[in-house]
């Protein structure tokens, strides 16, 4: 399987679901602006959004892939759906329980995020209900996970990949046409949200049918794989709900602050993912399932060979996106926001925050390459202790920087707390030979930045030559911000090419992976 192939197919697909996303914000943004609308909005939808990180993409999928793994190298068929059903009827039960309690306890919920909101009634009841209308959206969302995680074991890296469009899809048909059927018309999204996550998860079912592990819920205690699972899981949700709860705090934090300051850091928080989602989240995924299949096998040389690999093309992808987001900060927000409601002064609040966040952008995604590394053979503490320090140092962090930064503070503590996690990361794998730095290296990460420089002297060349971003229509202003971008690309792979790196060597190709 060729790992280069496969990741340059998640990504389009990823790419093409983030630009829905982006539709879908803009959307959003122009009908609502950053008002409190969009605030109640905003912190309803990030608790059971919350809620899927922790419990489904990040900690399920770290405790679940290896052992699966697992039963598809040692075990029959028999065995393995045992265990799928096993887990299947398990994540049911819980998610059930959760989804209650959630929506029974959804006023409690919205004052813990959002404090702030309690001087005002009318928004809180609105989060409120909000809450309550999206909180079984964990259970659509989560079981969908679940189901990538075992297509993504069968190497169908593309379908999964596809399942977030129908939520963008769905919250774009409502915010369009079945807004002005509710009061508050805020109201639709929650609703697109449930029918999108819905969507998400009966999508991948024909696909598992394929392959045979399509199997029906049969909850068993004593199977062994889900005890291992489970077993796993606890220090996994703890290492990955560091970061969730920081964002949980930084929410408390912001609702203390001005009106809008929720939906500022939304808005840049929704760029910043965009090239971790194309570029990290799917390395991430491709990576993870390739090295736990190597590590299972005992194939020792590739899986370090897989580790450097991954750093490497990791490096060649986030350093120059991390630029490019950081200098055209600005001209993003205008052309994809500055519509409606969304004033010049909200784009410039946004532009704050997504400068800052961009400063950690390639912290934020070698963390994710470097902790698989640990989860694919199943050294979960680590990940786990350093998440927790960074969660900690980030918090002291927040109310200096706060003092000085306002709300964009809160993105300078994540980026900086993610520059030390990385550290920590790459520190502990260095010293276990997992990973290599040698003068190459030294070599490579010199050529890497002179051809970013090189690529951010050709911007801002090409800049002085654009009008006002705020000039002409939506089409014209995106289609100059695309030219921009893609002169930019050609002239990074240009300068990589010349110096000698070359994006096709690291098409790592191994027929057994």
């Amino acid at each position: 399987m060729n790992l280069l192939k496969s990741l340059m197919s998640v990504s389009f697909i990823t790419l093409i679901s983030r630009i829905l996303g982006f539709i879908r914000d803009i959307l959003i943004a122009s009908t609502f602006g950053a008002s409190m609308f969009t605030d109640a909005f905003f912190v309803s939808f990030k608790i059971p959004n919350l809620f899927r990180r922790i419990f489904s993409d990040g900690a399920f999928s770290q405790a679940f892939i290896p052992v699966l793994m697992e039963y598809k190298s040692n075990k029959n068929k028999k065995y393995m759906q045992e265990f799928i059903s096993s887990i299947f009827s398990f994540m049911i039960f819980i998610l059930l329980c959760l989804t209650m309690l959630g929506m029974f306890f959804s006023h409690f919920l919205i004052l813990v995020n959002a404090p702030g909101f309690l001087d005002s009634s009318g928004k809180l009841e609105l989060s409120k209900n909000l809450l309550t209308i999206m909180f079984p959206y964990i259970l659509f969302v989560s079981l969908s996970s679940f189901f990538s995680s075992i297509l993504n074991s069968w190497n169908y890296f593309a379908i999964p990949a596809l399942s977030p469009i129908f939520l963008n899809i769905s919250i774009i048909i409502f915010s369009v046409f079945f807004s002005s059927f509710f009061y508050p018309s805020i109201i639709s999204l929650a609703w697109a949200v449930i029918i999108g996550g819905f969507l998400q998860l009966f999508y991948q079912c024909p696909f598992l049918y394929r392959i045979n592990m399509l199997v029906k819920p049969n909850f068993n205690w004593k199977n062994i794989g889900l005890i291992r699972v489970l077993k796993n899981i606890v220090p996994s949700i703890l290492g990955t709900s560091a970061n969730q709860i920081s964002l949980i705090i930084n929410t408390i934090f912001s609702s203390l602050l001005n009106s809008g300051s929720i939906s500022w850091i939304y808005y840049a928080d929704r760029l910043i993912e965009f090239p971790i989602g194309i570029l990290g989240v799917s390395l991430n995924t491709i990576l993870f399932t390739s090295l736990t299949k190597n590590y299972k096998k005992n194939r020792k040389s590739e899986y370090k060979e897989l580790v450097n690999w991954g750093f490497r093309i990791g490096l060649v992808l986030s350093v120059p996106s991390s630029l490019i987001l950081f200098f055209l900060a600005k001209p993003i927000i205008i052309v994809l926001f500055q519509y409606g409601k969304f004033t010049y002064f909200d784009v410039l609040m946004t532009e704050k925050v997504l400068k800052y966040y961009s400063c950690g952008l390639i912290s934020f995604i070698l963390v994710k390459i470097l902790s698989s590394v640990f989860y694919s053979c199943e050294k979960i503490n680590i990940p786990m202790k350093f998440s927790l320090f960074t969660l900690c140092l980030t918090q002291l962090m927040n109310p200096f920087l706060i003092f000085y930064f306002k709300h964009a503070g809160l993105a300078l503590s994540i980026s900086i707390s993610s520059w030390i996690h990385f550290l920590l990361l790459y520190s502990e794998l260095y010293k276990r030979k997992m990973i290599f730095f040698k003068f190459r290296e030294v070599i490579f990460i010199f050529n890497l930045i002179l051809s970013t420089l090189v690529m951010i002297l050709v911007l801002f060349l090409i800049l002085n030559f654009m009008p006002l971003w705020n000039i002409g229509s939506f089409f014209n202003k995106i289609m100059r911000l695309i030219f921009v971008l893609f002169v930019s690309g050609i002239v990074y792979l240009f300068m990589l090419n010349i110096l000698g790196i070359r994006i096709l060597n690291f098409s790592y190709n191994k027929s057994e992976i």
